[in-house]
């Protein structure tokens, strides 16, 4: 499987960040984890770094545990030519991630391992990657992985086996002004599924675009994009915390998508952006989704996940009652 490559990397100027990130869900039960490799480059004279993130929820406890540790980019490796990670004892390469973060007073520790998973599915128009436009751009190198391995949160070992999952890839020169942006990776009723969406908008001057909402939806062997340019102006999606719900279509296909998440179950982590100032990423790992595709001529499919959704909220503003973990 060849995987797509893009994005500056560390020797080039200018404002730039970088992400690569592993998420898996548990098969059945509401356990959850995401780790998340990064370089920032700022525009202006902050510090260049490498970042490590990790967040695990555990939906049985109402807990979820957000770590970040930052590396000066000297003590980092970026593979130019593909992913190959090292931020300090933090290591990512196709197929395995190691690490370890203390936060505070909390520790966790991985050992992970997947297989190839699908072949990699962009979210927005091929032709749009090698563009300028948009800042920020997004792929699923790998959906629909199998993750295997160990978790160790403060002394205590988790056994990952069989979790579904994604390896992804994300990067720009600033982040997207606002946004929601949601994954499924396997439903409960269609294992074989796998669903990413976005609603965006971006700031031109002192206004903000209309949103703009893309999806695409791999169904076994088959993939349904939702992302011509003005389709992604014309769907209808509104999302607040922690709730979205979005519906588009393309051809004779029309897609549906409802989200919901829980506080408790979502983590307010600080996104530095490289032109300036910083962002909120409400991040869950644990969202319910409902997604209705319709097909002229075939009865409606209705698939369903109780808690295997990743949910995220870009903003510039906690919730009430919030506060940043990280």
């Amino acid at each position: 499987m060849t995987i797509p490559y893009y994005g500056l990397q560390a020797g080039d100027h200018g404002g730039h960040y970088e992400s690569w990130f592993v998420r898996a869900n548990h098969p059945s039960r509401p356990l959850a984890i995401w780790i998340r490799y990064t370089l920032f480059r700022a525009a202006d004279e902050r510090p260049a770094l490498g970042e490590v993130w990790a967040v695990y929820s555990d939906g049985e406890k109402g807990q979820t545990t957000a770590l970040k540790e930052e590396f000066p980019l000297a003590d980092c490796h970026f593979g130019r030519d593909g992913m190959d990670i090292c931020i300090g004892d933090n290591r990512l390469i196709p197929g395995q991630l190691t690490g370890q973060l203390q936060h505070r007073q909390q520790h966790l520790a991985w050992s992970l391992d997947y297989d190839e998973g699908q072949a990699p599915l962009l979210l927005l128009p091929a032709a749009l990657y090698d563009k300028r436009l948009p800042k920020a751009k997004s792929l699923v190198s790998r959906p629909g992985i199998a993750v295997n391995g160990t978790l160790t949160l403060d002394g205590e070992t988790l056994s990952l086996q069989q979790w579904r999952g994604s390896e992804n890839h994300n990067w720009g020169s600033q982040h997207t002004d606002r946004y929601a942006w949601g994954q499924v990776a396997g439903f409960d009723n269609a294992p074989d599924v796998f669903l990413e969406c976005a609603t965006a908008q971006v700031k031109l001057g002192p206004i903000h675009t209309p949103k703009l909402t893309v999806a695409a939806l791999r169904v076994g062997d088959q993939t349904l994009l939702f992302n011509r340019p003005l389709k992604a102006l014309a769907a209808r999606a509104h999302y607040q915390p922690f709730r979205w719900q979005l519906n588009t279509a393309c051809g004779q296909a029309r897609l549906t998508v409802h989200m919901h998440s829980r506080n408790d179950r979502v983590a307010a982590l600080t996104y530095y952006n490289p032109p300036g100032g910083n962002k909120i990423c409400l991040n869950s790992k644990l969202a319910q989704v409902t997604a209705t595709l319709r097909l002229k001529g075939q009865p409606d499919r209705v698939l369903h996940s109780a808690h295997g959704g990743a949910f995220e909220i870009l903003t510039d503003t906690l919730p009430d009652g919030m506060g940043l973990q990280v």
